[in-house]
């Protein structure tokens, strides 16, 4: 689960990390009344689960309450990385004399932890990974060992900062690492870790994405996803836990992580793009389909929708009355291609041409299938 920026700095200040004092607001009033408080001059910033937010006119430096409200009313009428902007950070501005990175993160390949650094923040990391491999420290730790003061260290040097704020780096480095073993994250990342001119050390921004599968250590877990508006948790509050978002316009609904895997891969080599990845296990009931079917078109990405179904457990003629019983429910105005195999195939597909709904499309194979959902989706 990704958690929004204000979310990510509550963890780190719990976790002993500095971070700029700020507040969050709904409205333009609320964030002028904020820098009144904060002020004279505060940041605006969109809180969305997704990067390029300053190149999408998500952050804005406001000199006054006044260019506050104007800034909020600004962001909160944006859509950045298809995520509408319903809330916003205030913060108060802080001086910079030099921006760093710093992040660590599961790798899986290696089954360890890395912590990677660079004197090179608030840039894309992975530009300047790519272009200057040199500017970047990578550090593998070892997950039973944990994160040692020689690695502190040597990030540090690295980083380039010396006296106090380097010690100051050092503990916010150690916190880091301790948040993120903590909370049973896959990532913190503070971009950019700036120090002032007055030697402060402070996390100006926060990425963090925790594992839901830990949320029963959690119960704080269960109000971040409370207060989110996002996609993936929208899935999750409707029993549809194997969801994940991607970027592509053909909606993908399946019924075991194989099959769906086998379903984005082939919608890939006939030339199209996955918009999500979605199982609903086994029992691919009306409400069921109708959740998932309602989830994946409610970001307006997906311009059709393939549902490859194995009837296994669930008979497909089953299967095919809950699409049938769901779209009679539903608006639905993109094609809807079904591709059923297993126990009473040729019931359900008989079931499902006999409707005569001109947005269903019944293929055979799932080669076929895949083509005409990619098709229809251009």
């Amino acid at each position: 689960m990704n958690l929004f920026e204000y979310q990510g700095k509550e963890l780190l200040a719990r976790s002993g990390v500095a971070t700029p004092d700020g507040r969050l607001a709904a409205t333009p009033d609320e964030a002028a009344d904020i820098a009144e408080e904060l002020g004279p001059k505060v940041v605006v910033k969109a809180q969305v689960r997704t990067g390029g937010r300053g190149k999408a006119g998500g952050i804005i430096v406001a000199e006054s309450p006044r260019a506050a409200r104007e800034a909020a009313s600004s962001i909160l009428s944006l859509v950045i990385g298809g995520q509408p902007v319903s809330k916003v950070l205030v913060e108060a501005a802080v001086a910079i004399h030099k921006e760093h990175y710093a992040s660590v993160v599961l790798d899986r390949s290696s089954r360890s932890h890395l912590f990677m650094v660079s004197p090179r923040g608030g840039m894309d990391i992975e530009a300047v990974a790519g272009q200057e491999p040199a500017a970047v420290l990578r550090l593998l730790i070892d997950p039973l060992v944990g994160l040692n003061q020689f690695q502190v260290n040597r990030m540090v040097k690295f980083l380039g900062i010396e006296g106090r704020a380097g010690r100051q780096a050092g503990v916010l480095l150690q916190r880091m690492y301790r948040l993120y073993v903590d909370y049973d994250a896959t990532l913190v990342e503070v971009n950019p870790l700036v120090t002032t001119p007055s030697n402060e050390v402070l996390a100006l921004d926060a990425k963090v994405a925790v594992d839901d599968s830990a949320s029963f250590r959690h119960p704080e877990f269960d109000l971040f996803e409370e207060e989110s508006d996002d996609i993936q948790a929208e899935a999750r509050r409707q029993g549809l836990a194997t969801f994940v978002k991607l970027d592509g316009d053909v909606g993908i609904i399946g019924n075991g992580a194989g099959l769906v895997m086998a379903t984005l891969d082939l919608v890939d080599q006939v030339g199209g793009r996955a918009a999500n990845f979605l199982d609903v296990g086994g029992g691919a009931d009306s409400k069921t389909l109708s959740s998932a079917l309602e989830l994946i078109l409610s970001d307006g990405r997906a311009r059709s929708v393939l549902i490859n179904i194995f009837g296994g457990i669930t008979r497909c003629d089953l299967v095919a009355e809950g699409i049938v019983d769901a779209l009679s429910r539903m608006k639905v105005n993109v094609p809807v291609v079904v591709r059923l195999a297993g126990t009473n195939v040729e019931e359900g597909r008989r079931i499902l041409i006999e409707t005569n709904d001109p947005r269903v499309v019944a293929s055979k194979t799932m080669l076929e299938a895949a083509q005409e959902a990619v098709e229809a989706a251009r």
